[in-house]
């Protein structure tokens, strides 16, 4: 499957180097792979947006090689207990996620400025041990379809970078562990052909 078209159909329309992060590519590479997606009538390049998106002919396409790709690997079946393990740690990582931007001080919600480093440290330590069962479910989806399992090295450069005093690295950067961990949200519901919006 082509990885380009998959991660467009993970993160909507994009730039090259998010593109690139997600397929852990060459930008080289991906921007090839886009033209050419592109002269096959499956992607277009959206200036005014800045970046790339899919055609309706390249969200079928990469609809149907998505199912193609999980049937050959066990079909849904074959996904249904780690993407179950997923959504149970999914709430965790949104409240760590909430925790860390905002804070109750005497009653009353604010930003978290970081200046209380022990209130920094005790988020930190919950992201890190979720972090550890998230590398046990990450590793049991790659078993099924290795692609995904370079989503930990990912969650680990964020999870280090933010650790070192690079907050951003948490819940706000484009390469943030909550933006990663968003895409690896996304690339579970697309692989399996759900709606995010089901029920």
């Amino acid at each position: 499957m082509s990885q380009a078209l998959h991660a467009l159909r993970c993160v909507g329309t994009t730039g090259l180097t998010r593109v690139a992060s997600f397929t852990g590519l060459p930008e080289s590479e991906v921007e090839s792979e886009l033209i050419d997606l592109a002269v096959a009538g499956l992607v277009t390049h959206h200036r005014n947006f800045g970046g790339w998106a899919l055609t309706d002919a390249g969200k079928a396409a990469a609809a149907d090689r998505a199912a193609a790709e999980l049937e050959s690997a066990g079909g849904p079946a074959a996904l249904a207990t780690p993407f179950e393990e997923f959504l149970v740690l999914n709430p965790e990582l949104l409240d760590l996620c909430t925790a860390w931007q905002v804070r109750t001080v005497n009653g009353t919600t604010t930003i978290n400025d970081h200046s209380d480093s022990a209130y920094d440290g005790r988020v930190l330590a919950s992201f890190t041990d979720l972090h550890a069962r998230a590398t046990e479910v990450i590793a049991a989806l790659a078993a099924v379809l290795p692609r995904f399992a370079r989503y930990e090295p990912r969650l680990t450069e964020a999870l280090t970078r933010a650790k070192a005093g690079e907050f951003g690295y948490l819940a706000d950067d484009m390469a943030s562990f909550h933006t990663i961990w968003a895409e690896l949200h996304e690339d579970l519901l697309a692989t399996q052909g759900i709606s995010r919006w089901r029920g």
